[in-house]
């Protein structure tokens, strides 16, 4: 049934991805709340900007039905081609999954889901940042 495989990577082989290739993208698909409140990645250093639209809509959480078309066109005003990597990133990388698996239904032949995420995992006392992500790990990033 599905003709695409979406592959998963770490956040400091995503960061070496997007240091390496000038036309990868990375994929932010939190909720504007989640980009505001708990932070962004900063791509300032590669001269760049993440990607930022929502999977889910805040509050009421469903997926947004319009995400893969809203998507595509953001990429096409940036000049994204169907084969340029595109790196997907949610809180701990369950919707960014989801997000990557859609966009290559839709066409996009390098999609790669963000396994740690921006907060990874919670850890014993049930807070995440802690143990693994894109903060967690050091990785440069800015307060909404």
């Amino acid at each position: 049934m599905d003709n695409y495989t979406v592959d998963e990577v770490d956040v400091a082989s995503t960061w070496s991805a997007l240091q390496g290739n000038p036309r990868s993208q990375l994929v932010d698909v939190r909720t504007r709340a989640e980009w505001t409140y708990v932070g962004i990645p900063d791509l300032g250093t590669l001269g760049r900007r993440p990607v930022l639209v929502e999977w889910q809509t805040f509050p009421d959480q469903s997926v947004d039905p319009r995400f893969a078309e809203r998507l595509a066109n953001e990429l096409q005003a940036l000049g994204v081609q169907v084969d340029d990597d595109l790196f997907f990133i949610c809180r701990s990388g369950s919707r960014s999954l989801a997000a990557a698996k859609a966009m290559a239904a839709v066409g996009y032949r390098a999609c790669h889901n963000v396994s740690e995420g921006f907060e990874g995992p919670l850890d014993d006392d049930r807070h995440r940042g802690a143990l693994s992500g894109w903060k967690a790990t050091g990785l440069p990033w800015q307060q909404g």
